[in-house]
């Protein structure tokens, strides 16, 4: 239902003259989900995420210690994640000949990742080919938004504590400007972490005098630990999830998420929850 009501609001037309101009310097917009472009979200804070058990499950094992291992002190945000922090460059690859566009390019300020969006009509890789941080994308025009669908994604964050996909994800994006602001409308589908996809959005601000900033990264050794192990909780063990919700006064229900809570009739339903204790 709402993924046909993001279509039917993007496909106003179908014309290749109804292609806009999306090169420039963008600036994200920090009011937007401060917490996810800033400090990032509590451990165990869920809510708005339809999860599934698996993914509810994988996401209570986490341990933010594991950010101290040298392999993962590096490891660059995500296709699906990193349109929410830093700021933004594109500029679009063009054929010398026939000067269509061949490819649109992407460089988030945040671990200076790139992404590369094919037009040419190229096929996406098979299963067994291999994942990258931001895998492989082709676009499309429909109406004045490029729609953008991104496979072979390694498995990664949809949020910075412990929330992720698998390697088997899907990611459509619409891509669309107003004047000086540019919008992202993400759709990030896993049947291994998700109940149903789960859909946001970024915005960004047109910015001529912004300079991208280059993201150096080095792992080290921070904390002396046994060769091999890996931080993590054991289900029921991780107490400092129930601190997001007992500190904030969400009944658990809430807190951990599910497709039935990103919608407006949970209200009722937490109601219901609150008016019985359950957040107590």
């Amino acid at each position: 239902m709402r993924l046909g009501l993001c279509m039917v609001l993007l496909v106003a037309a179908s014309s290749a003259h109804a292609q806009v101009d999306l090169v420039g310097e963008w600036r994200g917009i920090r009011h937007e989900d401060q917490i996810e472009r800033g400090p990032g979200p509590e451990i165990g804070d869920f809510t708005g995420l339809p999860l599934n058990e698996a993914g509810r499950r994988r996401g209570l094992s986490w341990s933010a210690s594991l950010l101290t291992v040298p392999e993962h002190q590096c490891s660059p945000h995500p296709a699906n994640y990193a349109a929410m922090h830093g700021n933004l460059r594109i500029w679009k690859e063009v054929d010398p000949q026939s000067l269509d566009t061949v490819a649109w390019h992407l460089l988030h300020e945040s671990y200076n990742r790139f992404r590369v969006v094919y037009m040419d009509g190229r096929p996406h890789p098979g299963d067994d080919e291999r994942h990258t941080w931001q895998g492989f994308s082709t676009g499309r025009w429909v109406g004045n938004a490029l729609e953008i669908t991104t496979t072979d994604m390694k498995e990664s964050r949809i949020r910075r504590n412990g929330v992720e996909h698998s390697d088997e994800a899907v990611l459509v994006e619409f891509l669309t400007r107003h004047g000086d602001i540019l919008t992202f409308i993400s759709i990030l589908d896993d049947p291994h972490s998700l109940e149903e996809p789960y859909i946001h959005t970024r915005n960004f601000a047109l910015d001529t005098n912004q300079t991208m900033r280059p993201y150096p990264c080095r792992g080290t050794v921070e904390i002396d630990r046994p060769r091999g192990q890996v931080p993590h909780f054991l289900p029921g063990e991780n107490t400092y999830a129930e601190e997001f919700r007992n500190n904030h006064g969400i009944p658990r229900e809430a807190a951990l998420g599910g497709a039935a809570t990103t919608l407006p009739e949970y209200r009722e339903r937490l109601r219901e929850l609150l008016n019985s204790g359950e957040a107590q």
